[in-house]
């Protein structure tokens, strides 16, 4: 282990800890290919460490009133707010995407921060009097325990943010294991915590590998899983978990499509689908992956799209780039391997990726945006999930023809319809199979007090992400029935309440 690069460590009630890691993982800055920290690849015994501080934890933060863990909250969001842009730095030093897009990812984990901070309301209860002779039902909302976190390398921050504010709001410890590839934003967030008072054990981070999910997976001791990644890991995650008696919520991939029919405004479609296809080098869950065209709006959509993509600048995320790296060189070659294969199969590559140069130094991993034209739904680079800048245009006769394509599909995650007929977007709306629909929107991300998530292989479990569903997936219903028999007692007492 080179001593050129620092080394990360676990972080376990309440501090650092060294732990007896399984080895060490490289961590790289993707836009110059360089090592730029060591991370450890947690051990059973270390997985067993974090889910014990957090088991240790419950306890006491779970009788810790409404009031005082709000305050813990609203410190937290003061402190993020005011250091934002240094986390932003993380991500992109990390992962690659530029930093107006990192600063972007915060800010909308920065709003379910802001969601939970209301916890006291989100958790208010309801109440029946006398629902039976001198009988009084009530009914109430209580934390799970210790829960774990499994999030992905393409967002180190906000999706962690999807769910520990809620869970830790409403009185649940946490154990986050982040990608490997990401870790030292997890490591970042924990300070933050400590700083914000937070007590020891109710939030801690495990780095590692499949060695580090599958004790989370299996311990007795983790009463709930969350989990963004790829259709086949939550798959595998939503099967181990449930059978091991976990609740899951496990988000997977996603295949997005665009619709855009003869009457929308070209211009718009062809800048939104550029937009929607090339952020974060289309390492998005919602990225726009296919646009649908209708009749025969594709012959002066794809120039236009064409010419917009070809302005964009790739590079170092650090700098004046619309567009930054892959976050691997396996990315990227897997990346590029799906360009070569679409040209192979007959799809007319309008621009390709992989030529060009990139504002950057060292041995970054770039591949620019790439168009394909005359793409079918048999082809690998229509039926795969690419995560990558690869924007596939698929010609279609009819509006009818362009919804059954989609749900054809056996990813439901987002869908957007680009027209200005009200009956036709309210159709898509109310026929498409997906749990995010956009009208004239092409990311339908919710804001955080609605809810996040797809269908079919996108989603696996019944709850969705933050907002209303997410406060319900962390917390169990309970519901009291009481009769009291005799006077109330009394006593005096002149003090104003302080609710705490």
């Amino acid at each position: 282990m080179s001593d050129s690069v620092p080394t990360l460590s676990q972080w376990i009630a309440g501090g650092e800890a060294a732990g007896a890691p399984d080895g060490y993982g490289d961590v790289t800055n993707p836009a110059t290919g360089k090592i730029t920290a060591r991370v450890p690849l947690g051990s059973a015994a270390d997985a067993e460490a974090a889910i014990a501080a957090a088991k240790a934890a419950f306890p006491a933060w779970r009788k810790t009133s409404l009031a005082k863990r709000s305050r813990v909250l609203f410190r937290f969001r003061e402190l993020l707010d005011a250091r934002a842009p240094e986390l932003a730095k993380i991500i992109t030093a990390e992962h690659g995407k530029v930093l107006s897009d990192a600063a972007g990812e915060v800010a909308r984990g920065l709003e379910v921060v802001e969601f939970a901070c209301g916890i006291p309301q989100l958790l208010k209860g309801a109440a029946t009097a006398n629902a039976s002779t001198d009988i009084d039902v009530t009914s109430l909302r209580e934390p799970l325990g210790p829960v774990a976190i499994i999030s992905p390398f393409n967002f180190p921050a906000m999706v962690p943010m999807w769910f520990f504010p809620i869970a830790i709001a409403a009185g649940n410890t946490v154990v986050l294991k982040p990608s490997e590839k990401v870790p030292t934003a997890a490591n970042w967030l924990a300070e933050l915590w400590r700083e914000a008072g937070l007590p020891e054990g109710v939030f801690n981070v495990l780095h590692g590998n499949k060695t580090a999910v599958d004790a989370l997976l299996h311990s007795p001791d983790i009463e709930a899983v969350s989990f963004v990644g790829s259709t086949p890991i939550a798959q595998y995650v939503y099967e181990t978990g449930t059978a091991n008696g976990k609740r899951v919520q496990a988000l997977g991939g996603a295949k997005n499509h665009m619709v855009v029919l003869p009457d929308a405004d070209l211009d718009l479609v062809a800048d939104q689908a550029v937009s929607a296809g090339f952020g974060s080098a289309g390492e998005r869950c919602m990225a726009v992956s296919v646009v649908v065209a209708v009749g025969d709006v594709a012959d002066a959509l794809v120039p236009r799209i064409a010419d917009r993509a070809k302005t964009l600048v790739t590079g170092d995320g650090t700098r004046s780039c619309d567009m930054g790296p892959l976050v691997t060189a396996a990315a990227k070659d897997r990346v590029s391997g799906y360009i070569a294969a679409g040209a192979e199969a007959g799809a007319t590559l309008v621009l390709d990726g992989r030529e060009g140069e990139f504002d950057a130094d060292g041995e970054g991993f770039f591949v620019g945006p790439t168009v394909f034209d005359h793409v079918r739904p048999d082809m690998p680079i229509y039926t795969d999930e690419i995560f990558g800048p690869v924007l596939s245009v698929v010609r279609v006769e009819t509006f009818a023809d362009a919804i059954e394509l989609i749900n054809a599909g056996p990813y439901g995650n987002g869908a957007a319809i680009f027209t200005n007929d009200g009956g036709a977007a309210r159709r898509f709306s109310a026929d498409v199979e997906a749990g995010m629909v956009g009208v004239n929107v092409p990311v339908p991300v919710p804001v955080a007090y609605h809810s996040f998530g797809g269908r079919k292989n996108s989603l696996f479990g019944d709850t969705h992400a933050h907002g209303g569903e997410g406060v319900h997936f962390f917390t169990r219903a309970k519901v009291v029935t009481t009769r009291w028999p005799g006077p109330e007692q009394g006593g005096l007492d002149l003090g104003f309440p302080q609710n705490v």
